[in-house]
């Protein structure tokens, strides 16, 4: 009788070890838990975006989805991480202090890495090119960048509409001497769209924008004309936090392989083209 029950909580011993050894279905998932990544992340399991949703083709609402260039990169990293995507939709002005206090894990929002935010943030490798460029009214006597600097030589009331806290805005507001036109001649909306509406009321001369948004505002309505000239080029990356290097060397390499791979090319192509027909 002794080896009997000695057999039974043997078997029975045996049986719970198996049990644990074989896991859970949320484990058997494939996306890591809290205690097993090595990334920080904001969320287990999810790889959290910022983004601020007014950037077509970069970023805007769907319905009720956000859908764009970021949007389709940002869905293609997190698989290649084996995370699950949330977007989370905010200001433009409030991204890089989201992702510098860890409130998400990294910013998409056809972002370029200035020196001014790699105080803050870290930047990834470069994804896309980007163009600032300047929308005027159909029938502006504005053809050029330079007709603008003109203006100001004539003592005109120049105004310049840009995106709070955008490039554009910084480039704007600086002096001439250093390329801007001066903070007195900019004004600063919450939004590209905001500032468009801006200059079809005649509220202001011109919109500095980035080319891709600007040729789909331009596209939408035919009182507006984009200017031939481009006024700055430059180069868009990833934000993240400097505090968390495991994600961001995670992030590089995907980057990196979905650059080799023309998974990148492939996105821009499909949003650009779109935005062009």
């Amino acid at each position: 009788m002794m080896k009997k029950l000695l057999s039974i909580l043997l078997a029975v011993g045996m049986s719970v070890a198996l049990m644990g050894c074989g896991g859970s279905p949320s484990v058997s998932s494939g996306v890591p838990s809290a205690d097993s990544s090595p990334l920080h992340l904001a969320q287990a399991g999810v790889l959290t975006m910022a983004t601020s949703a007014a950037f077509p083709p970069y970023e805007s609402y769907d319905g009720e989805n956000i859908v764009g260039i970021d949007a389709d990169l940002a869905a293609a990293l997190a698989e290649r991480l084996g995370l699950q995507l949330k977007i989370v939709d905010m200001d433009f002005g409030s991204l890089i202090g989201a992702v510098e206090t860890g409130k998400v894990d990294l910013c998409m929002a056809g972002m370029t890495a200035s020196p001014e935010r790699a105080k803050n943030v870290n930047f990834s490798t470069s994804y896309a090119t980007g163009i600032q460029a300047v929308i005027v009214g159909e029938h502006s006597d504005i053809r050029t960048v330079e007709d603008l600097y003109a203006m100001l030589d004539e003592g005109k009331d120049l105004l310049v509409g840009t995106q709070e806290a955008t490039t554009g805005y910084l480039y704007a507001t600086k002096s001439v001497e250093e390329g801007g036109f001066g903070e007195n001649h900019v004004v600063g909306f919450q939004n590209g769209a905001a500032a468009v509406q801006a200059l079809m009321l005649g509220k202001i001369d011109c919109v500095i924008i980035d080319n891709q948004p600007a040729k789909e505002f331009v596209a939408a309505n035919r009182a507006l004309r984009l200017l031939d000239t481009e006024y700055v080029s430059e180069e868009y990356a990833i934000a993240l936090p400097k505090t968390n290097a495991a994600l961001e060397e995670a992030v590089n390499q995907a980057l990196a392989e979905l650059l080799e791979d023309g998974t990148v090319q492939t996105i821009l192509d499909k949003h650009i083209h779109a935005a062009e027909e």
